[in-house]
């Protein structure tokens, strides 16, 4: 088959931004399905696809025989419900459909019986009292996979309900109940997995089967005491994706099921934050509707626009409909139009092409199919406005030249900026706090930027992180990252965030080595004022920009001298110390690159120091980018030599700005700073406020101090 998606049926009045129309998605989830069943050979066979990697992803095979043969049943069970994501609307539109000669409708209703019901069976995947039996049973809260793929179930049921759900006997019916409410009433995991069970619990009662509701009551407010404003809840510790593709699709499907008429309190409250979500969530992804790569589990990728779906299935929704169609299916087009997405037919475990560093030891080969949300769209009929009204206009269209859109949710402690420039969706998050060491955290949460056109990357070198500082101690050669960023302030459109190195709660701050972190949007990036907070020296300080595709890169360096920039011992306002005004020249330094991502598309991208950095070095590196194999990651140096020295730069200023083309950038955008102003005697940004003056005019505001009273997680 062709390793890259092509629609067969295009039309630009309906949708001219994309030519994709309801046949388009119906066709796209043809085509994922024929790569499954490629790899099934007969109906009796399960949704078990070839892996490509065993290291990371399970069935673990370095743990005992008895849970790997649980993980085996689990990835069964994985395998045949999220796929089911997909079939399941494509079974309710064509119910005859067959593809490499297995008649899906007749397979899923007889894999379903099998993996649920024939305890015979190889691949019956076990009820959670059977799975628990074979446990540490002395853990009151176990749980399972099996919880999280019978949610995908009752959704695939209920989406072809006609079809498989009917044609089943009343016996049939009752022993697949059975099994669900068994997940159902049993423990589960305190985060998002409560909407599984709350999901489980309304499918059964929507048809007809008595249910427990005053477990359903209990997790009920328990997810509601998950919101944090502005549609954003607080999954478990941290924020991302599961935010909208588990509370915001799970959370309007069970107001549709069972909250509008027997919790119509509850399911006015999730309404409603389903609405507030609306209001900025379509400003999350690019002006080409691409999806931002952040948070765990990357490999579900655009199932981060099922809200919009969901949204629509509401009594009362508020998103533009062909807003969300445009959104949801440039996204689609993100992923089915490259060349690396499937291996064999398979979505790869990365973002792009096959890419580990992301990939979390809870993911199997057949995770991938969570993305299978993004097709729940097909649920809403093909005379749903959805599908009706015309693709509508983004935030960036209204924006003119060398305009930023700026968007602050202080819940969540996400600021997201629409680039009009580059038609990029730049976002700095907050409240991250990972383990020392766990480089996969830090990469998903820990970033000070995520780029939608420029997706994290990895490193090969202790000392360089792509969009992170590094720390070594000069004393002793211990490396520290940063694996805690608290949440500050946004005033006068500066982000202001602390970041720890090496943090650990037990430990009190003023032991541990930061950075105060200030930095505003320009016109094709963002500009950073940031400030050190440490307790030791002599140390070594690093900062990467975005790491870059290396396909027939070209390499610039440019200089400038910008004269009397820095203005010390003087405020913008007034003279607040009595020493003479002091004048100091910049000399800022920029390295251009240029080249190719993987679909050869151009790209650009230039790094720009001002004052505090020694210099700007390169890194090449291997294995670390989730668009090409090579790439290179440029980062500023910074040695700190004296324990106590007023004298030496406090502060660290550079930008980071990118193109998705060769062409140059103007001198004035390259080297955007036209001076700075201190009001220490030394110039070193030792205290008060920081004057910063762009090329454009532009000016603001940096202040550090008082910024402690609002730090939070």
């Amino acid at each position: 088959m062709n390793n890259t998606w092509e629609p067969s049926f295009l039309d630009f009045e309906i949708s001219p931004y994309t030519g994709l129309t309801r046949q388009s998605w119906i066709d796209a989830g043809e085509y994922l399905l024929r790569g499954i069943f490629k790899h099934i050979k007969n109906e009796d066979a399960p949704v078990i696809v070839k892996r490509n990697e065993t290291r990371i992803t399970y069935p673990h095979f370095n743990v005992t025989q008895g849970r790997h043969d649980a993980e085996v049943r689990a990835e069964i069970f994985e395998g045949l419900t999220r796929s089911f994501f997909i079939a399941s609307v494509i079974i309710h539109e064509k119910p005859d459909i067959t593809i490499n000669g297995i008649r899906l409708r007749d397979y899923y209703k007889k894999q379903i019986l099998r993996s649920l019901c024939d305890k015979k069976s190889p691949y019956y995947v076990g009820t959670y009292d059977e799975l628990f039996k074979e446990t540490d049973q002395n853990n009151p809260v176990c749980c399972f996979q099996q919880t999280v793929e019978t949610c995908a179930l009752v959704i695939g049921l209920s989406a072809c309900r006609a079809e498989i759900w009917d044609d089943y006997t009343k016996n049939e019916k009752k022993q697949i109940a059975e099994f669900i409410e068994n997940y159902a009433i049993s423990p589960t995991v305190p985060q998002n997995w409560r909407l599984f069970n709350m999901l489980d619990l309304a499918f059964l009662y929507k048809e007809g089967f008595a249910i427990d509701e005053k477990i359903m009551g209990d997790h009920t407010q328990a997810i509601l005491n998950y919101y944090v404003g502005d549609g954003w809840y607080r999954d478990g510790q941290s924020f991302d994706y599961y935010s909208s593709w588990a509370f915001n699709v799970y959370a309007p499907i069970w107001c549709k099921w069972y909250g509008y008429e027997r919790m119509p309190v509850a399911a006015a409250i999730f309404e409603n934050n389903s609405n507030e979500l609306m209001k900025t969530y379509p400003d999350f992804f690019d002006g080409d509707g691409y999806t931002n790569m952040w948070g765990r589990s990357n490999i579900y990728r655009n199932a981060a626009t099922s809200p919009f779906a969901a949204n629509l299935m509401l009594q009362k929704s508020s998103i533009n409909p062909g807003l969300a169609r445009r959104i949801s299916s440039q996204s689609l087009l993100q992923f089915l139009t490259r060349d690396d997405f499937l291996i064999d037919g398979i979505p790869s475990l990365g973002f792009y092409g096959q890419f580990m560093p992301l990939v979390q030891g809870y993911s199997c080969a057949e995770s991938v199919y969570w993305l299978g949300k993004a097709f729940l769209c097909l649920e809403l009929p093909q005379n749903h406005p959805f599908w009706t009204c015309k693709e509508a206009e983004n935030s960036f269209e209204s924006l003119k030249k060398g305009e930023v859109k700026e968007t602050f949710l202080k819940g969540p402690a996400l600021c997201f900026t629409n680039h009009k420039d580059n038609q990029t969706t730049i976002l700095r998050s907050a409240k991250v706090v990972k383990k020392i060491g766990d480089k996969g955290g830090l990469w998903n949460y820990g970033k000070l930027c995520y780029s939608s056109k420029f997706p994290w990357e990895s490193s090969s070198n202790k000392m360089v992180e792509s969009m992170q500082y590094v720390l070594k101690d000069d004393s002793n050669g211990e490396i520290q990252n940063t694996n805690a960023i608290f949440w500050q302030d946004m005033e006068d459109n500066v982000l202001y965030r602390r970041a720890f190195f090496n943090y650990r709660l037990e430990d009190e701050m003023h032991w541990i080595q930061g950075m105060q972190l200030a930095d505003f949007p320009v016109s094709y990036g963002i500009f950073r004022v940031d400030k050190l907070r440490l307790f030791k020296r002599p140390v070594t300080i690093t900062l990467g920009s975005f790491g870059f595709p290396d396909n027939d890169i070209s390499i610039f360096t440019k200089t400038k001298v910008i004269k009397n920039a820095v203005t010390a011992g003087k405020s913008p306002e007034n003279c607040v110390e009595k020493s003479c005004v002091i004048k100091k020249n910049i000399v800022a330094k920029a390295v251009i690159l240029k080249g190719y991502d993987h679909m050869h598309h151009e790209k650009q991208l230039a790094f720009t120091i001002y004052y505090g950095w020694d210099d700007i070095e390169i890194w090449h590196s291997k294995g670390t980018n989730p668009d090409s194999e090579k790439s290179v990651v440029l980062y500023a140096v910074r040695k700190s030599e004296n324990l106590y020295d007023a004298s030496s730069p406090y502060i660290l200023l550079s930008q980071t700005i990118t193109k998705e083309s060769h062409e140059d950038f103007e001198e004035d955008e390259l080297f955007s700073l036209k001076s700075i102003s201190l009001v220490d005697k030394w110039g070193s940004g030792a205290y008060g406020d920081i004057g910063v003056k762009l090329q454009n005019g532009k000016k603001v505001n940096v202040r550090f101090e008082g910024k402690e009273s609002n730090l939070s997680i």
